[in-house]
């Protein structure tokens, strides 16, 4: 069978080369089941051979829904946040859903662009990376009347669902877990400064605090963490707070790039200094000594985004609710 050679191939080219109507063909491409297996098999062949590809968009309109979900991400490098991914896209698209990923580099006013945009093409739900949005992203989302998800973090005013973890409160576990082992002049590294870095941050300092001690030991940066940053933060902290004895690193990546540091320098980790991350990397299994760190579930939450969504999408009531999933903090060795 001859291909065309231009212009955009339709339903109609393939009923006439099928020797059916339009509609026949609509029907085997969208509910094969509804025709022969004999008759699909025909249609399938003459789409295949003319390079047929489906209208998603007039299927949209035709239907009022478009099989897709906007998901908004801060970092397409992050480990973090791809797992978190896998589990939405796999849970979704066993629901025939098609997950759109948009990258807001950690900006509010990105992820408004982006809202406006994915809602201008009619996705049906979006997962938005937080709950701090711009004022006008806050309209968009709230008049579009879609299934909203705002995860990694939790609020007590949803916008629909949320589903993510207190970041400050592990904040809090994590130095409580520094105290327990004796560690009194504890620091902290922060890069990026995000709003969960932020969380995190406060966490710290309302521990130190309420244990009576100093908070001055705090070094953070508007820069993207790294393990490089890590050993050149921890050699200004060093430098800066010769009598440091613990350090609370914002991340595993920073975290890991101290340890290398600590080695560099024949640092004893964690007789003369323990070091912790956050999140729960494998990078915190694979050093020497192994790293502690807050294990988040970031799988679970994609697990439990994509059921939260297919229930809302297949017509569950519209009730604002918070999913709290937890966290665990991991002593191992560098602690």
């Amino acid at each position: 069978m001859p291909r065309r050679s231009s212009g955009r191939v339709t339903l109609q080219h393939i009923a006439d080369s099928v020797g059916v109507t339009k509609i026949t063909v609509s029907r085997a491409l969208r509910e094969p089941h509804l025709v022969s297996e004999d008759l699909r098999l025909r249609i399938e062949e003459a789409a295949a051979a003319l390079g047929y590809i489906p209208n998603r968009q007039a299927g949209a309109l035709a239907s009022g829904r478009s099989q897709s979900v906007a998901l908004l991400i801060p970092s397409l490098s992050n480990a973090v946040f791809s797992e978190i991914q896998r589990g939405i896209e796999e849970g979704l698209s066993a629901a025939g859903y098609q997950v759109l990923i948009g990258h807001t580099g950690y900006s509010l006013l990105e992820e408004e662009r982006l809202i406006d945009t994915y809602l201008s093409y009619g996705v049906d739900a979006m997962i938005l990376p937080g709950t701090r949005h711009t004022d006008q992203a806050r309209r968009l989302l709230t008049r579009s009347g879609i299934p909203l998800v705002e995860t990694l973090e939790l609020t007590d005013t949803p916008l629909d669902i949320n589903v993510g973890l207190d970041q400050s409160a592990a904040a809090v576990a994590l130095t409580e877990a520094f105290l327990e082992r004796g560690y009194r002049r504890i620091g902290f590294m922060g890069a990026r400064l995000d709003h969960r870095a932020q969380l995190r941050l406060a966490g710290w300092k309302r521990r130190m605090k309420q244990a009576g001690l100093s908070c001055e030991r705090c070094l953070t940066t508007p820069r993207p963490s790294s393990y490089r940053l890590g050993g050149d933060m921890l050699a200004s902290m060093l430098e800066r707070w010769a009598d440091l004895d613990g350090v609370f690193c914002n991340n595993d990546d920073l975290a890991a790039g101290a340890l290398f540091e600590c080695q560099r320098r024949h640092l004893d980790v964690p007789g003369q200094l323990g070091l912790a991350g956050f999140n729960g990397l494998d990078i915190t299994e694979a050093t020497t000594p192994t790293l502690a760190t807050v294990v988040t579930p970031r799988r679970r939450i994609g697990d439990l985004i994509a059921r939260k969504l297919q229930a809302r999408l297949q017509g569950a009531p519209l009730v604002p609710c918070r999913e709290d999933v937890g966290f665990e903090v991991v002593c191992r060795g560098s602690l």
